[in-house]
């Protein structure tokens, strides 16, 4: 009983030329703990993320990667999951993106979240994980609707979601700094992602899915 056996999520391998989403293993965790305490993820005059883990020294910002996760490992079930893929380009570690779903055996509903080192900022790498991971839960885990949000101050992130086809699905106010900041939300059908243009249906090859659906209690439709 190797891990891939009793942990199939530790199997997954996503690849569409030369970006690959895989399971971050404890030293890819290692890796990208590094990264954002010592390259940064965003501006330091801009928060993306609704938990501001990105604030702090070196130590505190590599400690919040490594809790969280850790803390998505332990709490990854069939009714409540998050997968956190670490992002490749060229064989070099970029950033993650993840997928989060509960009792997604149901209803079929994912949402997607990511982080790019600050140095691949800008290169149009943000859009090319983003549509790695929605082939996945499209193709291969049979989603009906992917889901995603940002606040709206955050034109790239926003600007990803719409050039994909996403319509928008309601506002809301969050709490950011101690004041409030408003926030889009968006939706992705799989009647849109099926009529989506040329350019965005990528060559994608998978590994550990079959085991992945089983593990998730994902039967075929």
């Amino acid at each position: 009983m190797d891990l891939a056996h009793l942990w199939p999520p530790s199997a997954l391998r996503v690849v569409s030329g030369d970006l690959e989403l895989r399971y971050a293993d404890d030293p890819t965790v290692e890796s990208l703990a590094r990264m954002a305490a010592t390259e940064g993820v965003h501006p330091a005059d801009f928060m993306p993320f609704m938990t501001p883990w990105t604030v702090g020294t070196p130590e505190d910002v590599a400690r919040s990667v490594l809790r969280w996760h850790w803390k998505q490992r332990a709490e990854l079930t069939p009714e409540r999951w998050q997968l956190e893929l670490a992002t490749w380009v060229d064989g070099r570690l970029v950033g993650t993106q993840g997928a989060v779903a509960k009792d997604y055996a149901i209803t079929r509903t994912a949402e997607t979240g990511s982080w790019l080192g600050l140095p691949h900022h800008g290169q149009g790498i943000g859009t090319r994980m983003r549509l790695v991971i929605l082939h996945l839960l499209f193709d291969e885990l049979d989603a009906q609707v992917a889901t995603t949000g940002a606040f709206a101050d955050n034109q790239p992130s926003l600007g990803v979601t719409r050039k994909l086809g996403y319509e928008p699905n309601g506002e809301s106010i969050a709490v950011r700094g101690g004041g409030p900041a408003p926030e889009r939300w968006f939706r992705l059908t799989r009647e849109r992602w099926l009529a989506r243009p040329d350019e965005q249906r990528l060559d994608v090859s998978y590994e550990g899915t079959p085991a992945l659906r089983e593990f998730l209690g994902i039967a075929r439709p």
